[in-house]
């Protein structure tokens, strides 16, 4: 049985989700402020933790930050509850260690499926091996551009499986079990790079293996790569390389001709 504590000074709020992790099937624990959630933590070991940023006395920040301290609660997933999240929010939160955020008001669905996604998340990185090196190419992808990050894996074999088609940030967001705010900014921060410059670069990948092993027309592999509009296929190709795709074709066999 999964051990979920809740952390939330509104009465209301927090026993809602109690009793809806309860008829789930969780032992789930409640703190009306942020000490007496830390008390309980460091007593229970719960599972995951998730927490009102916005509470008297000790705020969300701080309890994040005295559990991210001690060794026996460091570790813990920790998800955000909060009425409105901004950008230094998100990066303040992100510092401290905090793995997603939700937004009030949300559904009870949205709910259990941010802690069941989140346990699930977990469950995974405890089995991958730990490092604290930084990401490094992972060559079993397309020419290894993907970097191997634990905590992004999932995304790049999202997008490995699926940039073919359209995709939106939302839909990755929703499989890796982050909201969409928190995925962006974290992949920003592991890799430098957003959602859409990965999935880009990875259809760029693939659209020189076809510019140079067939002889398909571009609007073809345009739409075989998920761009309903060949015309903006041609454009971010352009930005890419520097040549439209049929340029570079005729380029590329030119020098291949004189080798």
């Amino acid at each position: 049985m999964h051990k979920v504590l809740i952390i939330e000074d509104e009465t209301q709020t927090r026993n809602l989700f109690l009793n809806c992790l309860k008829f789930e099937g969780f032992e789930a624990l409640g703190a009306d402020n942020g000490a007496l959630g830390v008390q309980l933590a460091q007593q229970h070991h719960p599972e995951l933790i998730v927490c009102d940023i916005m509470m008297p006395d000790m705020d969300g920040y701080q309890v994040l930050s005295t559990l991210r301290q001690h060794p026996v609660t460091s570790t813990i997933p920790f998800i955000f509850l909060t009425a409105k999240v901004t950008m230094p929010e998100l990066r303040q939160g992100m510092t401290l260690g905090a793995d997603d955020y939700l937004t009030k008001p949300c559904t009870i669905d949205d709910f259990l499926t941010a802690i069941a996604t989140r346990l699930q998340r977990q469950a995974e990185l405890q089995h991958q091996p730990s490092s604290d090196a930084p990401p490094v190419l992972n060559t079993s992808g397309a020419e290894g551009i993907f970097p191997n990050c634990p905590r992004l894996n999932s995304v790049f074999d999202f997008i490995e499986a699926n940039y073919h088609q359209p995709l939106h940030l939302k839909d990755v967001a929703k499989v890796a079990g982050y909201s969409p705010a928190y995925l962006t900014h974290l992949m920003q921060t592991q890799t430098g790079r957003t959602f859409k410059q990965w999935l880009v670069e990875r259809r760029m990948s693939e659209a020189r293996i076809l510019l140079l092993q067939t002889k398909q027309s571009i609007k073809k592999i345009a739409i075989s790569l998920g761009y309903a509009d060949p015309g903006y296929f041609n454009r971010q190709f352009r930005q890419h390389h520097g040549a439209s795709p049929h340029g570079w074709r005729r380029q590329s066999h030119i020098e291949s001709s004189l080798i």
